[in-house]
């Protein structure tokens, strides 16, 4: 009973040292789950930074149809990437942003002006004039090409000895013709065979990068009588000198100069377009209604049937008649 009993107290206290020992190595591996713990809160923190991009943002609130100055932008590292976004300032330097956008706001590409507009240069507009298969050269026109444009004017049958041809407008970038334009926004379709049928559609307007001063020419010639595109090198650049013609007069004249202001030059750009320009001077070169042009019936004034009315000046009166419009003219 006694052997027992020694033997029950020794395996206890064997029992006794294994528990300490256990306890002793479990407090020894402690801080190892106390780092593992540690290790799954400090990933996240390296997945943030590895998210982040820069992104062009506005620095101060971006009015709608002026261009972005480049001190109107920076920079700022966002832990989302929208798409379209600009990394580079530079880049969105000088876009036109077609909607309000307040400060901190992403500048994104679908935010500003795209499309066949950021394609016209300075001082140029673009006019659609009617095209054809004869008047396009066949339809083999392509955006990027330059072309002259030249005008026929038909006279009705008594005066057939009046009817001309002539340049009208000299080297001019063509920005679509027909479905293709030179922004490449008018084919979706990857199938090339496809874009070349697209492409050889007929085309029924034609797209031209024009001058403003230069627009007025285009419209009239185009209203007045047909329009005919001849292709042309874009490696050759030469163009009429305009010195040797006299310059056509304005719809519009110049307002007189006050007594001490400064004589002003010649009219130019804007200011030449809103002059303006008539047919009557367009066909006859600027002789006015005395040479008879297209399309319009002048007969003289009779204070009786045989006599043209006299002026003071000694000219006569002439009735220009234009469609249902009626106009006295001196000359």
């Amino acid at each position: 009973m006694i052997n027992i009993t020694k033997i029950i107290a020794a395996v206890l206290v064997l029992l006794a040292i294994a528990l300490g020992g256990y306890a002793w190595m479990l407090s020894r591996q402690a801080p190892a789950p106390a780092v593992a713990a540690a290790g799954p809160a400090a990933e996240p923190v390296k997945a943030k930074e590895v998210l982040v991009y820069p992104v062009v943002v506005a620095a101060k609130p971006l009015p709608a149809g002026e261009a972005i100055p480049a001190d109107a932008l920076r920079v700022e590292r966002l832990t989302i990437n929208p798409a379209g976004a600009f990394q580079d300032v530079n880049v969105a330097a000088g876009r036109v942003p077609v909607l309000d956008l307040a400060e901190g706001t992403p500048v994104m590409e679908n935010q500003l002006v795209s499309g066949l507009a950021m394609r016209i240069g300075e001082g140029e507009r673009a006019v659609a004039i009617k095209a054809d298969e004869v008047m396009g050269v066949g339809n083999k026109i392509q955006p990027g090409d330059f072309v002259d444009v030249f005008i026929t004017l038909k006279s009705d049958g008594k005066d057939v000895d009046r009817s001309q041809a002539r340049l009208l407008l000299a080297r001019k970038r063509v920005l679509a013709f027909g479905n293709a334009s030179v922004d490449g926004m008018a084919s979706k379709s990857p199938d090339k065979a496809a874009q070349q049928a697209q492409r050889n559609d007929n085309a029924r307007t034609a797209v031209l990068a024009v001058p403003i001063d230069e627009v007025n020419r285009l419209t009239i010639g185009d209203a007045s009588g047909r329009l005919m595109l001849a292709l042309r090198n874009p490696a050759d650049k030469s163009e009429p000198d305009p010195r040797l013609f006299a310059e056509l007069p304005t719809a519009l004249q110049p307002a007189q100069p006050k007594a001490g202001d400064a004589r002003r030059g010649p009219l130019e750009g804007l200011d030449l377009a809103q002059a303006g320009l008539t047919t009557a001077d367009l066909v006859t070169g600027g002789k006015g209604p005395t040479v008879r042009p297209l399309a319009t019936e002048a007969r003289a004034v009779a204070a009786t049937p045989r006599a043209a009315r006299t002026t003071r000046s000694g000219g006569l009166q002439v009735e220009v008649i234009r469609g249902d419009r009626s106009e006295t003219v001196n000359y």
